[in-house]
C-alpha cells in the first residue's frame, strides 16, 4: 500500500513509509455528514453539541468530533466510566484502521535501533493494567464565560469532558527499551495516524516513568474512538498528551515541537501577558451526578458526586449550599491516585433555587481553588463552581 503524504512541523512534506494506513474520511466530509466520531451518542448520555449556539459558534467545526458525558448518567454507576459513556476528544475523524496492516514505528536519534511492531508483537510483550482518569485540558471552559464574564476560545465543556478506565497495555518503557533507548535521550514524540497527524511531545522521564501504551479499555479492546489499536495513557497530565491511533513514536536528544505544544495546549495571555506554557498536569477537580441544571423534589436526599486529581488520590471533599458553611462529605469505595474518589452528603432540600459548591483536597496537600486566572483558550479551569437544582 502506498504511503501517505504529510506535511511536517517544518513545512516539509514527506511520504510516510509503507503499511501506514490511509483514514477512511476527511474532515471537511465528517463536518458535512455533521459529526466524525462512530459510537453511539444518545441524549440521555451525551452532551449533543451539533444543536444551537454551541455548533454555530464554532466556524472551525472542531465540535463535530467531540462528545461529553452527562454527569447524570454516572449516578448509580461504579467505579469505571462505561466506555458508552466515555467522553470524546478528537482533532479529526476516527479513523479507520486494519490491526492486520498496522504498524508501531519507533525511531529516531534517541534510540540506538529503529523498531517496527505488530499489532501481534506488541501483545506478546509485558502487559499491565492500571485504572487512571483523562480529562480533555479545557474541561470547564464553559465557567469562564460564566462565571468571569469573558469566553474562551474551544468547545464550551463544563464538567463532563472527564472519565476513568481500566487500561491495559504495554508500558512505553518496555518499547523504548527494546529499540535501545539512549542516556542521551531527551523528549519522545507520540504521533497519531488520524487525518491531522497529531503529536505531542513527552519528556523522556515520563515518558519512562508511568507511560502505557494501551490497546484494552474496560477488560476489551479499545474501540475506534477512543484509540483502537493503540493509544497513550499519561498518567495526570491533561489528556491531550494520551495521543490515541498511535502509530509512530520519535526519540529525540533535543527539544521537540509540534503545533499541540506550541501553538495549541499552551496557556497563553493573563496577567503574565503573552506566555506559552504547555499544559502538563492536571489539578483538582469535582463535580455532582445530576443533569446541569437539576431538579430534584424536597426532601431529604443523599447527593452523590465524584473528585479527582491529576497528582494523587483524593483526602478530602467538602460540600456547601447557598454559601453555607461547609461540610464534610463521605468517601467511599475506591480511591485510587491519579482517577477518582466518589463521596455523598446529605440534604433536606427546602421548595427554592439553590447551589450546591464542592471543594476537594488530594493526599498532597492541593486544594481545589476558588477562582482560576484566566488564559485566552480556557485551559485548566480547576475552580469550585455552583451547581444550579431547583428544588420543588
Amino acid at each position: 500500500m502506498a504511503g501517505v503524504v504529510r506535511t511536517t512541523d517544518s513545512g516539509r512534506t514527506e511520504e510516510l513509509p509503507e503499511g501506514v494506513p490511509a483514514v477512511a474520511s476527511t474532515k471537511e466530509a465528517a463536518l458535512e455528514e455533521g459529526y466524525g466520531i462512530r459510537k453511539p451518542l444518545p441524549r440521555e448520555r451525551f452532551v449533543d453539541f451539533r444543536d444551537g449556539e454551541a455548533k454555530a459558534d464554532d466556524p472551525t467545526g472542531d465540535q463535530a468530533f467531540n462528545a461529553e458525558m452527562r454527569w447524570e448518567a454516572m449516578a448509580g454507576k461504579g467505579y469505571l466510566t462505561p466506555v458508552g459513556s466515555f467522553f470524546v476528544r478528537s482533532h479529526a475523524p476516527t479513523p479507520d484502521i486494519d490491526p492486520a496492516t498496522w504498524v508501531l514505528r519507533v525511531e529516531g536519534p534517541g534510540v540506538e535501533r529503529p523498531l517496527e511492531l505488530g499489532y501481534d508483537d506488541l501483545s506478546r510483550l509485558p502487559q499491565v493494567s492500571m485504572v487512571r482518569a483523562l480529562e480533555c485540558a479545557g474541561n470547564g471552559r464553559a465557567f469562564f464565560e460564566e462565571l468571569q464574564g469573558r469566553q474562551a476560545e474551544g468547545t464550551p465543556w463544563r464538567l463532563g469532558a472527564v472519565g476513568v478506565a481500566e487500561w491495559t497495555g504495554v508500558p512505553l518503557r518496555e518499547v523504548l527499551d527494546r529499540a535501545g533507548l539512549k542516556g542521551t535521550a531527551r523528549e519522545v514524540m507520540l504521533e497519531s495516524l488520524d487525518e491531522v497527524r497529531m503529536r505531542r511531545p513527552l519528556p523522556v522521564e515520563k515518558a519512562v516513568e508511568d507511560t502505557l501504551l494501551a490497546f484494552g479499555m474496560n477488560g476489551g479492546l479499545l474501540t475506534p474512538d477512543h484509540g483502537f489499536p493503540l493509544r497513550a495513557v499519561v498518567s495526570g497530565w491533561a489528556a491531550v498528551a494520551s495521543v490515541k491511533w498511535l502509530g509512530r513514536i520519535h526519540v529525540s536528544e533535543t527539544p521537540l515541537s509540534s503545533p499541540w505544544n506550541t501553538d495549541k495546549y499552551v496557556l497563553t495571555g493573563g496577567e503574565s501577558g503573552a506566555r506559552r506554557e504547555p499544559v502538563t498536569l492536571r489539578g483538582v477537580k469535582s463535580a455532582l451526578e445530576l443533569p446541569w441544571p437539576a431538579r430534584i423534589p424536597r426532601g431529604k436526599h443523599t447527593i452523590h458526586g465524584r473528585s479527582w486529581s491529576g497528582f494523587g488520590a483524593i483526602s478530602h471533599v467538602e460540600c456547601s449550599v447557598d454559601g453555607g458553611p461547609w461540610r464534610d462529605a463521605r468517601l467511599f469505595g475506591p480511591n485510587v491516585p491519579g482517577a477518582w474518589a466518589r463521596w455523598t452528603f446529605d440534604w433536606d432540600a427546602m421548595p427554592g433555587e439553590h447551589e450546591v459548591r464542592v471543594k476537594a483536597t488530594d493526599d498532597l496537600g492541593n486544594m481545589q481553588p476558588e477562582t482560576v486566572p484566566w488564559n485566552d483558550l480556557g485551559y485548566l479551569y480547576d475552580g469550585v463552581v455552583g451547581h444550579p437544582v431547583s428544588v420543588g
